[in-house]
């Protein structure tokens, strides 16, 4: 029991959390990945994959949060050109090889080992982003007048670089930096004037898209056709009667409606999907409706609440940090993860356009697990700082003496509290 409490420390709610979503993923994988069986002939290949992939993913939970979460200020300086410097590159190769997947270059391979660089761009962004609201609060309206255009160009390059092959991801990326500008206190004024601008840029956008013809090879539009293939289909409410649906043009939309209309209470049960043999990406983008399909609409409502619920407790961690930056970096990556979160579930229950967005931590997937999990370890890790910080004033209370503190304290106060020395003082929250 004392060796489980040393490795599972951190907030227990966030453990929890993430488990229940482990779980779930490794039972609705390896239901939905019927389709990957049928093409290997390997029955648990899939999951078996997925379950290492998973098991890694604790590992890096396990490693991460035992971090200070002072040195998450180091990761962008790495990781920022790094990413941006791999999404150029992946989208010039796309241009002149024509070599995408799906219709997108996405993908890069590193020792045979293929992964998204958009993935750790992402990264790279909520953390350096986290860190410019903190360092620069010192302004009469809460914050450093640079502080809004540095936030601009860093987080706009990656988002036009990530853009080009994955808007969805790009815009949901840039919907996260504004809602962390929002809550990290920039100006009024300039929150309303990028929302003008942003929309008038958007409104342009579409008229583009729909004006661009067919297979077009224009430099930066060679995805139009799908994007506008995604949105006239999303905004057309023609009623078409069943017999004259053609399944086999929209047949992810067609087979994930049908997963949840022949679903009920309770659901199917764990394993017995039948959409699941027809649904494209049964195991990824759509794999809410297989979990609807199979655990009905209480399991679906429950899935929904673990993710708006890992909202809520990190925004109670966030209250808990006397310190900037690890607040804004636990606010940034829940409105991430729960963002993608909603936008994959939207799309599955027909709610929103095809985005291509998996399921964090549930959908199938290599890059993006290791990501999540390793952003569930920062907030583990922020939460082992709340704590110190609350058994610290408890004992204070009790009247015990600083050096007795940090002697008795549950967690490790002084390396957790007592690192000044690594970084400059960051500006208090209060």
């Amino acid at each position: 029991m004392d060796l489980l409490k040393n490795i599972f420390k951190g907030d227990k709610v966030i453990w929890i959390i993430f488990l229940l979503l482990c779980l779930i993923s490794i039972v609705e994988v390896f239901s939905a990945a019927s389709t990957l069986t049928y093409k290997t002939g390997d029955h648990l290949g899939p999951i078996t994959q997925h379950s290492v992939i998973l098991m890694v993913g604790v590992v890096i939970v396990v490693l991460m949060h035992n971090i200070p979460y002072r040195w998450f200020q180091v990761f962008p300086t790495f990781l920022y050109p790094i990413s941006a410097v791999l999404l150029a590159l992946i989208t010039t190769m796309g241009f002149l090889t024509n070599d995408r997947v799906n219709g997108a270059a996405r993908w890069t391979s590193f020792m045979g080992i293929q992964f998204q660089p958009s993935e750790l761009a992402k990264m790279a962004v909520i953390i350096l982003v986290a860190f410019l609201l903190s360092k620069k609060q010192d302004g009469e309206d809460g914050e450093n007048p640079k502080t809004f255009k540095y936030i601009l160009i860093f987080s706009g390059i990656i988002c036009f670089l990530i853009g080009i092959e994955n808007f969805s991801t790009a815009a949901m990326l840039f919907c996260v930096v504004y809602a962390m500008m929002f809550i990290g206190r920039i100006a009024w004024k300039k929150l309303i004037g990028l929302a003008g601008f942003l929309f008038i840029i958007g409104a342009i956008g579409v008229t583009v898209i729909v004006s661009v013809p067919e297979n077009t090879n224009i430099p930066f539009l060679h995805r139009a056709s799908t994007w506008k293939s995604r949105i006239t289909g999303f905004m057309n409410d023609e009623y078409i009667p069943p017999a004259k649906y053609d399944i086999d043009k929209n047949g992810q939309i067609a087979h994930a409606r049908i997963a949840i209309a022949t679903s009920n209470v309770v659901g199917k049960g764990p394993g017995n999907s039948v959409q699941r043999d027809f649904l494209s990406q049964a195991f990824s983008d759509f794999i809410f409706a297989i979990i609807i399909e199979e655990l009905g609409l209480l399991g679906g409502a429950f899935v929904v609440i673990l993710y708006i619920w890992l909202l809520i407790r990190a925004g109670k961690i966030a209250q808990k940090c006397e310190r900037a930056f690890p607040a804004f970096l636990v606010m940034g990556i829940a409105l991430m993860l729960v963002s993608q979160a909603l936008i994959n579930m939207a799309v599955a229950v027909g709610l929103g356009p095809v985005t291509g967005q998996p399921l964090p931590l549930v959908s199938k997937g290599g890059t993006a697990t290791f990501i999540n999990c390793a952003f569930i370890g920062m907030i583990l890790s922020v939460s082992r700082y709340t704590a110190a910080l609350e058994e610290k004033k408890k004992l204070e209370e009790e009247g015990l003496a600083v050096d007795t503190i940090e002697q008795t304290a549950a967690e490790p106060t002084a390396e957790i509290l007592n690192n000044d020395t690594v970084f400059e003082e960051e500006t208090s929250l209060n």
